[in-house]
């Protein structure tokens, strides 16, 4: 089959959705879907309907029948795909493709931030990571999740939060503005905060994320120490990998553009703006895996 017959499926499949894109031999756009979280934490045929739901709404746009979609090669990039079975359980599911590979959703926005060249990036959002590929190596900086680590991420400044907040409720720690919000949550009862994290994830953390970075620009002591310190952490994720050889990194994630400001300036100063994003780098995987059969 020639490149000119060939067309080429990303899928990048995280903890809040799932993005799928076709494109064709010279980076056309044919069709594009959307679909719920796709994570192997909701177990691996959940995760899978999910990213079928996607891929099958880019199939629809792009007019594709069967015959066409025979000549697809896949690429996925899931949430979660480092537990342990989850790789070995995804390849045995029947799928209607030329070819199909796997990677976690982070080397999928990897790939996708250096186009396909050695790189890093740093993931800050509900949860942290820095991850990329040297020479051959794979580099890992933390990522082990909440919350034994995740430091700096999302989830990370929700629960500093409600620490102090309960704190400040005790009147071990001064009372702000933050804290007060914080604490309006639970209707001022410690007992009721006892009881969301009773069934609390890291999301439901990170939900208060956005409210302590909002009262830190404010200039609420208490956030700003919380948001630094979160800031110190990512500062200290770039820098480690650039120690282990990345010859670039990349700030991503939903907490990159309100954390940036906050970075040590030797650390903004050497971050590089993403090529593209993870659907991309899902894409150059499949064209990898075409190449390589």
């Amino acid at each position: 089959m020639s490149d000119a017959d060939h067309y080429f499926l990303g899928v990048d499949g995280g903890g809040t959705g799932c993005r799928a894109r076709i494109e064709d031999a010279q980076g056309n756009v044919l069709g594009q879907g959307l679909s719920g979280p796709a994570t192997t934490r909701l177990g691996i045929d959940a995760a899978w309907a999910s990213i079928a739901k996607a891929f099958d709404a880019a199939i629809e746009e792009a007019g594709f029948g069967p015959a066409k979609t025979a000549r697809i090669s896949a690429g996925i990039g899931l949430a979660g795909i480092g537990r342990k079975g989850a790789l070995e359980a995804l390849r045995e599911i029947a799928h209607p493709f030329a070819s199909i590979d796997f990677v976690s959703d982070g080397v999928g926005a990897c790939l996708g931030a250096h186009s396909g060249q050695d790189g890093a990036i740093v993931i800050a959002g509900t949860g942290s990571i820095g991850l990329g590929f040297v020479d051959g190596r794979d580099l890992r900086v933390g990522g082990y999740g909440f919350p034994i680590s995740d430091e700096g991420s999302g989830a990370d400044l929700g629960l500093k939060a409600v620490q102090l907040a309960l704190r400040a409720h005790d009147g071990r720690h001064e009372r702000t503005a933050l804290l007060a919000e914080v604490m309006q949550r639970f209707e001022g009862d410690p007992m009721e905060a006892v009881a969301w994290m009773d069934r609390a994830s890291a999301t439901d953390y990170a939900v208060l994320a956005p409210m302590v970075m909002r009262h830190a620009d404010q200039g609420d002591p208490v956030g700003r120490r919380i948001v630094q310190s979160a800031a110190e952490q990512i500062d200290t994720l770039v820098r480690v990998l650039f120690e282990q050889g990345a010859p670039r990194v990349t700030l991503l994630g939903g907490l990159s553009s309100p954390l940036e400001p906050w970075l040590a300036p030797d650390v903004r100063r050497r971050l590089k703006p993403a090529d593209g994003d993870a659907v991309s780098g899902a894409i150059i995987l499949a064209k990898r895996s075409c190449g390589g059969r």
